[in-house]
């Protein structure tokens, strides 16, 4: 991987190649006085416990985790987080997550993200649609609270089998859960537009990307296409024990970086 950056604004593409242990006592101190707010869903909590798995072994770094979505709790250091929209709705997290800045939080954050789930992107999803609303509103956040880093995540991807009954009943026969392939056009606009021009994280490539940096990939009507690595799911889209901890390490690293 290699650096993608412009100005103030980074990847996670050289991030991705620096150690946990490489990042200085300083940098972790300068982070954990940063006031953070996360808006996400399932796969979120995942990462946010992968966190919490790395804090205890890294007593260096101190984040104050904290679920939230007030103007009060942002007044201070946090790592405030908060369930926002619902699942296969992705306009309605977009609305939720942008609301919740408009409430008060983009008055008191430091850095904010969004990131959407696997299950906001089907097969029959308009992602030219999501991808401009998304584009969108996220401009008029920008323009509307400039201190603010917005850092732009890619949409998870899924592998084989999973089972929606928690959150999508209604839809269980009708649609292909387990097709990716529009989850890669949705990353590969997000790729376009923000890799190397704002802050983004690439998520999807860190679940794509095995151990020894080979990728989990399929093809379909001659076209290759990311998934999920096996190994880092146990029922084909949340991330598991492993999962959540490699991308935890890379988000953590990020945000330190991001903090200087």
């Amino acid at each position: 991987m290699c650096l993608i950056g412009c100005g103030q604004q980074t990847s996670n593409a050289q991030i991705a190649r620096t150690p946990l242990h490489d990042i200085p006592i300083s940098a972790w101190k300068q982070l954990s006085k940063k006031k953070i707010y996360f808006g996400h869903q399932s796969v979120g909590n995942n990462i946010l416990d992968g966190i919490r798995d790395v804090m205890k072994d890294n007593p260096q770094i101190a984040l104050n985790i904290t679920e939230s979505a007030t103007k009060t709790d942002l007044k201070s250091p946090v790592f405030a987080h908060s369930m926002v929209g619902k699942n296969s709705d992705p306009k309605s997290k977009i609305d939720a997550f942008s609301s919740n800045l408009r409430a008060g939080i983009g008055d008191e954050a430091d850095i904010a993200f969004l990131k959407l789930c696997f299950v906001d992107i089907l097969p029959q999803t308009d992602t030219t649609k999501i991808f401009e609303y998304y584009k969108n509103t996220m401009e008029e956040m920008k323009n509307r609270f400039p201190k603010i880093k917005l850092i732009h995540f890619t949409v998870p991807l899924t592998f084989k089998q999973i089972w929606f009954k928690e959150f999508a009943k209604d839809l269980i026969g009708k649609v292909n859960f387990y097709d990716n392939v529009k989850r890669n056009e949705f990353n590969a606009m997000l790729r376009r537009e923000y890799a190397g021009r704002e802050s983004f994280f690439d998520l999807a490539k860190l679940e794509a990307t095995f151990p020894d940096s080979s990728k989990s990939t399929f093809t379909k009507n001659g076209n290759v296409y990311s998934s999920l690595v096996p190994d880092y799911t146990n029922d084909g889209g949340h991330l598991n024990e492993k999962g959540r901890r490699i991308v935890a390490e890379h988000l953590l690293v990020y945000l330190a970086q991001l903090s200087q």
